[in-house]
């Protein structure tokens, strides 16, 4: 009997070389087409290994996995920083393939042909619907989870099954679980397993713009457990704020970390005593940072370095980007959702001064084709907007819901071609925001920087 088990051992080990050697082959042929090897090497092996494509290598450092709706890309580059600059050696997924493809194939260039992975730490941005498959082959020491919202094409029915997906993992993981604490659909993961003492919830003390009503798209209106209504203390955005069920007690828990005197127009905030000047001036920013700051208190990361990498992140591709269009500023924001336009928004509301808006939405198949999140947008909140320019494949939808707000329809362009939709923008004085969809983002992006030479 122990000859077939070691026989059997002895196959198992050279089936997985042989995957190895397969997945490295593939990477090397997409290297030499200049091609980057993001997906189609785990592809064929999730193929070969039935859905297992993780499962063959040999992880032996600590694995951080960050998730959610939005700021992952961001909160994963900033942990791993954190690590980098106290002198680990990290591997991280930074062109954001997040998939167990994505991660598997990041996996093949840094693994031996054993399949095992020489590294420190792994900090990997993981999309939410991926995290109870990559971590059921591979060990998790932390997940760090930021946020639910409805994505696109979502509706509500499928984020809850999206959330009891990663609650079903949530119920027999015991490492470290860092959660949003004010938004109740990631908090009521850390009920999943009473027996985890690792639950840690962040926090943000109310900004100057926070409300004691909503005006916008909400999710978090209802106790997941007793289904009484909840009771907000005040919101920061969407269902983001201090909550509590009154009927059972859900909300009411002590914060690992919570940011506090926030000063958006300072650029300034506090947690556990420490003040942080980020770049990024938006409440939204404030908890990807916070929970960033969370991650480094958990692995005592130096402060002077949690200092540095949270006062100097910046963000590009699209995410509050600034662009120069002559001498007037152009900030552009990716919005994928109603809560990305309206932080946004939001951000062109708390600013002083007359503002126009450009706003960029596609219908392609990496979009959805449905649009009809865009009615979920608070376009009520226009301050001080003198004029919008709509623009993409769906300009015309965009125009229309815009005019449906009660916006002045006479202030309204509608400007189909995305290069002359930004010479259209540039026309006149004052601050220019754009918001532009998944599609449109990177078009956007050469549009603006490309408008008569203009540099970021």
């Amino acid at each position: 009997m122990c000859y077939y088990i070691f026989i059997l051992f002895q196959r198992r080990i050279k089936l997985n070389r042989i995957l190895i050697l397969i997945g490295k082959i593939i990477v090397g042929i997409l290297r030499l087409m200049g091609r980057s090897a993001g997906n189609l090497p785990g592809i064929v092996l999730w193929h070969l290994t039935r859905g297992k494509c993780c499962k063959m290598f040999k992880i032996d450092c600590p694995i951080i996995a960050v998730t959610g709706t939005n700021g992952k890309t961001s909160v994963t580059n900033c942990i791993a920083q954190l690590f980098k600059q106290s002198g680990k050696k990290i591997i991280i997924n930074k062109e954001g393939n997040n998939l167990d493809t994505g991660i598997c194939s990041l996996l093949l260039k840094y693994c031996d042909m054993s399949g095992k992975v020489n590294a420190d730490m792994l900090i990997l941005e993981t999309d939410e619907s991926h995290v109870p498959v990559v971590y059921s082959q591979q060990k998790l020491d932390t997940l760090v989870v930021l946020d639910f919202f409805r994505d696109q094409l979502d509706r509500n029915g499928e984020m809850e099954t999206l959330i009891q997906k990663i609650n079903g993992f949530c119920k027999t993981f015991e490492g470290n679980l860092i959660l949003n604490g004010d938004d109740p659909n990631t908090a009521r993961l850390g009920k999943a397993n009473p027996a985890n003492k690792n639950v840690k919830y962040f926090h943000a003390q109310p900004y100057a713009f926070a409300t004691k009503e909503i005006f916008e798209a909400s999710e978090g209106r209802f106790c997941p457990f007793c289904g009484q209504p909840l009771e907000y203390e005040y919101y920061q955005y969407s269902h983001i704020g201090k909550f509590l069920c009154k009927n059972c007690g859900f909300g009411n828990y002590d914060y690992y970390i919570s940011a506090e005197n926030i000063n958006l127009e300072k650029h300034v905030f506090y947690a556990d005593g420490h003040k942080y000047t980020p770049k990024l001036n938006s409440i939204y920013n404030i908890y990807n940072m916070t929970a960033v700051a969370g991650v480094a208190k958990l692995y005592n990361i130096d402060q002077k370095i949690t200092d540095k990498v949270i006062s100097g992140y910046t963000v590009k591709n699209g995410r509050m980007e600034n662009f120069m269009l002559g001498d007037r500023k152009a900030t552009l924001n990716l919005a994928k959702n109603p809560v990305g336009a309206n932080m946004t928004l939001r951000v062109m509301n708390e600013m002083q001064g007359e503002k126009e808006l450009l706003f960029v939405l596609n219908d392609n198949v990496a979009d959805g084709l449905d649009v009809s999140w865009i009615w979920d947008i608070n376009f009520s909140i226009f301050e001080r907007v003198t004029r919008v320019v709509t623009s993409g494949t769906r300009a015309y939808d965009i125009a229309v819901r815009i005019k449906c707000s009660g916006y002045d329809a006479d202030k309204i362009v509608v400007v189909p071609d995305l290069d002359k939709a930004v010479e259209e923008l540039a026309k006149t004085e004052g601050r220019k925001f754009v918001i532009a969809n998944y599609t449109a983002v990177q078009p956007t992006r050469t549009a603006l920087k490309n408008y008569k030479g203009g540099n970021k």
